[in-house]
């Protein structure tokens, strides 16, 4: 072998490669660095950070921190401090979003330099051989290591066969836009939908949210759900429930219409409560707007040929099927993030990579505990929510004397200084190992900084902290923060400001 061919094999050759620098793959890429094994990090964009931090988490939190303080103002005004909101400079409002999201970019690809992580930017794929070969449209390089993990995340979903366009748009489009619409319909009721409503109804937006059930966030908990539908009902959204999308019709003209189906669960016909088959009695009805979001999900990025040509089994939603430490059924091949089951969170994503990376290099990490990630969404109110919802609860054969325990947040002074209301429920319960001691099995949030105070249920979730130790500790007064306080004081039959 001559030293040129000796040189170009160590070049590409590595213990780990990881396809996808998103929350997940990057965490992977640092930490197995970090525990002295040599990487390499395939990304197909020109920069790094996957969707979150180009075209999620970053850029929307930035959007929607700026714009919330038009709602400062408007509350200001009501306690008597006079200040005016004189319309939004879009072009000033962009420029910030695009300065977050390059200093992070910029500082990921700072810190995986430093950790001596090779980024190689094209389009990945696995052969048989268990080589990844890497395709950066003018030549393909292969690399070869001992373990890859796989972190190719997910994309947003579209109505039926409606293609996206410049009126049917996706997350992505949104983000996109130079300024925000005059009017939109919003298809869904996750934190997408929900945080682009809050964001675009503050800005001035006249917004129509069609949520299929009762409520938003129908898979939280009920009161939670209940709980932020009035709210951002109370803001101005018009949420409609019940409502099953049908049809979208857009053109070459500017604006689309959107038809629906919406249930009437009031409507009795003579027989006494449905249509005579059985169903409940529907009528159908349709919305204009600026634009159409459909915000009704992610698809896994699973679908190239390789993932089956390298023996990696996927369930019935396209999701790699994975042990507890993220290992696929081909050897020495992980996956984290959204192409696994569970909550599409970036935090859970950072999580599976470090346990992926830990596993890899021998270590015994204890496996990703999906009950205890948090959900966040940056609504307004905001929503946060941990563990077992009540119902969740009451179904696990393993817990008994399972009880939820709602916390009004308007009898907490700082919460009544902001302006919003909202709801906080603990749900408690007995498990086989402490049969006869409650400890905290969840709790859900709706109101202000609700996305702050959540990490601190998630480490009594996460710890199975007993009721009566949670119910002790001792929160600074006057904050928002006394309300989980308050709470467990009432779910350990010591109820302080409340009944």
């Amino acid at each position: 072998m001559t030293d040129s061919q000796h040189t170009q094999d160590s070049r590409n050759s590595f213990d780990l490669v990881v396809i996808g620098s998103g929350p997940g793959g990057y965490t992977a890429a640092l930490r197995a660095a970090e525990l002295d094994r040599s990487v390499a990090i395939v990304e197909k964009d020109d920069v790094v950070g996957g969707v979150c931090l180009n075209r999620g988490c970053i850029p929307t939190k930035a959007l929607i921190t700026a714009v919330h303080d038009i709602e400062t103002a408007e509350h200001a005004q009501s306690v008597g401090v006079n200040l005016e909101f004189h319309g939004i400079d879009y072009g000033a409002l962009m420029k910030h979003k695009r300065h977050m999201v390059h200093t992070m970019t910029e500082g990921l690809s700072a810190l995986l330099s430093h950790r001596k992580v090779s980024v190689i930017h094209g389009v990945a794929s696995i052969a048989k051989d268990h080589s990844v070969k890497v395709d950066d449209g003018d030549s393909e390089r292969t690399l070869t290591a001992h373990d890859i993990v796989i972190a190719t995340g997910s994309m947003p979903r579209g109505f039926a066969d409606e293609p996206f366009s410049h009126s049917v748009i996706d997350s992505d489009r949104a983000l996109a836009l130079d300024t925000f619409p005059t009017s939109a319909v919003i298809i869904g009721s996750g934190a997408v939908a929900l945080e682009f409503a809050s964001l675009w109804n503050t800005a001035g937006t006249k917004v129509t949210l069609l949520a299929r059930h009762d409520r938003v966030l129908s898979h939280w908990s009920r009161r939670a759900g209940v709980t932020l539908t009035r709210e951002l009902k109370r803001s101005g959204i018009n949420v409609i429930t019940h409502a099953n999308t049908t049809a979208i019709d857009s053109g070459e003209n500017l604006g689309v219409t959107v038809h629906y189906d919406q249930v009437d669960h009031n409507a009795q016909d003579s027989d006494g409560g449905n249509n005579g088959n059985g169903e409940k009695a529907s009528s159908q009805h349709q919305v204009s707007a600026d634009v159409a979001l459909v915000a009704i999900g992610r698809t896994p990025s699973t679908g190239a040929q390789w993932f089956k040509d390298a023996g990696i089994d996927l369930d019935e939603h396209g999701l790699v099927a994975t042990d507890e430490l993220g290992r696929t059924s081909a050897d020495h091949i992980w996956a984290v993030g959204d192409i696994t089951a569970g909550h599409q969170m970036a935090h859970r994503a950072f999580e599976q990579g470090m346990t992926v990376a830990e596993a890899i290099a021998g270590l015994k990490p204890e496996p990703v505990d999906n009950d205890t990630i948090p959900s966040v969404v940056f609504s307004s109110p905001e929503a946060a929510s941990v563990g077992l919802t009540l119902e969740q609860a009451e179904s696990r054969e393993e817990l008994n004397d399972v009880k939820e325990t709602a916390f009004p947040l308007l009898s907490n002074a700082r919460v009544q200084m902001t302006g919003q209301n909202g709801s906080l429920s603990v749900v408690t319960g007995c498990d086989s190992a402490n049969a006869d001691t409650p400890i905290v099995l969840g709790v859900h949030m709706v109101g202000p900084c609700a996305t702050e105070l959540i990490a601190q249920a998630e480490q009594m979730v996460g710890n199975r902290t007993p009721l009566s130790k949670a119910a002790r500790l001792i929160h600074p007064h006057p904050t928002i923060s006394e309300t989980i306080g308050e709470a467990l004081l009432k779910a350990d039959g010591r109820p302080l400001n409340s009944r």
